[in-house]
């Protein structure tokens, strides 16, 4: 049956209802994406090939591939090797050490994922941070947006440009070289990193004090405390599990004391006595409810540094403004310590609580506390949706936060063991990424074969292991651009892309051609802030080169335009992956991104067109 609906109606009806779910998040974008190829399959604008020819396309696999190698550089420790070079060049003033980071880390993100980037130097930077005496909110924002600008450096610098180049040879113009835009990139990055030099140690507030402990950052001392079974207690002789307390009074129990012996996790099974000192992470609320129900004493002033043999004065009232002062050595006693673990954007955890997911079970730790941005959450954090970027303050055993370390979910934020590298492999990891780039360059072959065949020698060198191959690859993504590149094929097909051009060219007067692709970049630019930026490409890059051949333009001109105005989101912490990272664990708030990102983009959009006409005319 033919549906009464012109195909150019329909598609942008679908386009419609990706933005508005892409903006509203209510499910994830690679679901949302997934779901507009079904729908375009349904409504008869693609065939059920067209629609599945996103998992097959050279630009996904390339994407896939890349984040494979990246993998295989950070498992051998090429990118620790720089560490030390950091530290000792980098420096106690503010814009000198922005100047170092960016000047490593611009060029590595070149070639290397910048979100993979990121993960390795934020533990790195907050340690800097901490040994100089100065807030990580300083240097976070400028981590990411260096990243960022040195994406922009080549094709392979972002999954984004990979996309672009595809959707260019879709649209006849052949694929783009791997150092096509290089001199425009260099130049961007080099402006954008001394703008965040001078600007950033201006713009950027102190979020977090410097070489502050966990338990102060966190506020520890008002949610964690020690508790002791009295003799009155009705909870001798049960076992923590069958008591229910902490499903009750939603507290958590991290650890047990008995006769100066730490019993650490897992302690749902132990046998309760007389005398034993319960650690416990609680609301003052919940505290004292189980002090009147369950007949506990709060320890009103305790010591945790408790030399063999003392024993704490316990007393059956205490003042309740003095219930919490646990500090963070009472948390990492005996085998146990205390760390922050960012959740990455690949994370199956995201949209789970910790009771869905019985978090403390599968990890063998305890959430203590979570931090979104500049907020802190304490109380019914069982209960609390998980989000990609929020960081969670765990405490349990040594051996958990190893295995946490090799997670392709968590980021445990600090340096990783070396222990945990392949490091005899980094110069053959090393080598191959770079004979990927040569190959690629000098047009021997393909970037797709190219990085293929890297991946096949990432494994017979023992670089990666076969079975890391399928947790290195962000599937998020990959499902993100298997499912809009048939939104592109159906405005091609419908008209779609051919009636906005015209709308557009219709409302935009007789403005020149500089004006025209001034306002393509504006465009763009404001639109990644609010959608995927590989979405911003698939919709943007097809309608730019239409406009351009009715105008008789260079289309390469205005493909170069979206390609970088997609990837320069510096406005909001949402608007790039890299941003969403950095913003619990630099402690910033909505705004902070705004402040310092708003006159960068503004700078970069008054800069590149001219770069763009300069380099490769209009």
């Amino acid at each position: 049956m033919t549906l009464p609906i012109s195909p150019i109606a329909l598609t942008l009806f679908v386009l419609m209802g990706a933005l508005v779910c892409f903006v509203a998040e209510w499910i994830p974008v690679d679901l949302t994406a997934l779901a507009v190829a079904v729908a375009l399959i349904l409504l008869g604008l693609v065939t059920p090939e067209e629609g599945i020819s996103g998992f097959g396309n050279s630009a996904t696999i390339t994407v896939m591939a890349m984040f494979i190698l990246s993998t295989g550089i950070s498992r051998t420790g090429v990118i620790q090797v720089i560490r030390d070079f950091l530290i000792k060049r980098g420096g106690k003033n503010v814009s000198q050490q922005i100047l170092v980071m960016g000047l490593i880390v611009g060029p590595i993100t070149a070639f290397i994922n910048n979100t993979a980037v990121v993960a390795v130097f934020l533990p790195i930077v907050e340690d800097w941070c901490k040994k100089q005496g100065i807030s990580a909110s300083k240097l976070l924002i400028p981590l990411s947006y260096a990243t960022i600008l040195g994406g922009m450096i080549t094709v392979v610098g972002t999954s984004t440009n990979i996309l672009a180049s595809g959707i260019s040879q879709k649209l006849g113009y052949g694929e783009f070289g791997l150092f096509q835009f290089t001199g425009l990139g260099l130049i961007t990055f080099t402006v954008g990193l001394v703008y965040l030099v001078f600007a950033a140690p201006k713009l950027l507030p102190d979020r977090k004090a410097p070489a502050n402990s966990l338990s102060e950052d966190y506020s520890l001392k008002d949610y964690v405390s020690e508790v002791v079974i009295a003799p009155r207690s009705n909870l001798i002789g049960q076992t923590l599990r069958s008591s229910g307390i902490q499903r009750k009074f939603d507290i958590a129990v991290l650890e047990l004391i008995r006769d100066d012996a730490h019993f650490p996790q897992p302690l749902a099974d132990k046998v309760l006595a007389a005398g034993d000192v319960l650690l416990v992470s609680g609301s003052r609320e919940d505290l004292l409810k189980i002090r009147e129900e369950r007949g506990l004493d709060i320890l009103p002033d305790v010591k945790f540094s408790q030399e063999a043999g003392e024993t704490p004065e316990l007393g059956s009232e205490a003042d309740p403004e003095a219930l919490h002062s646990a500090p963070e050595a009472a948390l990492s006693a005996g085998q146990d310590r205390v760390a922050e673990v960012l959740i990455l954007s690949n994370s199956r955890l995201s949209g789970s609580t910790l009771k869905d997911l019985r978090f403390r079970q599968r990890y063998n730790a305890t959430v203590l506390a979570i931090r979104r941005g500049s907020e802190v959450l304490h109380e019914r954090l069982g209960k609390v949706p998980l989000r990609f970027g929020d960081l969670l303050l765990l405490q349990g055993p040594r051996e958990s936060f190893l295995g946490l370390q090799t997670s392709r979910e968590l980021l445990v934020l600090e340096q990783r063991d070396v222990e945990s590298l392949r490091q005899d492999k980094a110069w053959i990891a090393l080598s191959i990424i770079l004979g990927v780039i040569g190959v690629s360059a000098l047009g021997w072959m393909p970037i797709l074969v190219a990085s293929l065949a890297g991946v096949i020698l990432m494994v017979i060198t023992g670089c990666l292991k076969p079975g890391e191959l399928y947790g290195a690859v962000r599937w998020d993504v990959i499902f993100l651009l298997a499912g809009l590149i048939p939104l592109g094929i159906a405005m091609d097909k419908s008209g779609a892309t051919k009636w906005l051009a015209e709308q557009l060219l219709s409302v935009s007067g007789n403005l020149s051609g500089f004006w025209i692709l001034t306002l393509f970049y504006l465009a763009t630019t404001l639109l990644t802030e609010i959608l995927s930026n590989n979405a911003t490409v698939v919709l943007m890059i097809p309608i730019a080169v239409e406009v351009a051949k009715t105008l008789g333009l260079n289309p390469y001109a205005f493909m170069f335009a979206v390609t970088f105005a997609s990837s320069n989101s510096y406005m909001t912490p949402i608007g790039y992956q890299t941003n969403t990272m950095v913003y619990g664990p630099g402690g910033y708030k909505f705004f902070d991104f705004t402040r310092i990102g708003a006159p960068l983009n503004l700078l970069l959009t008054i800069l590149t067109p001219l770069l763009i006409v300069w380099f490769y005319g209009l």
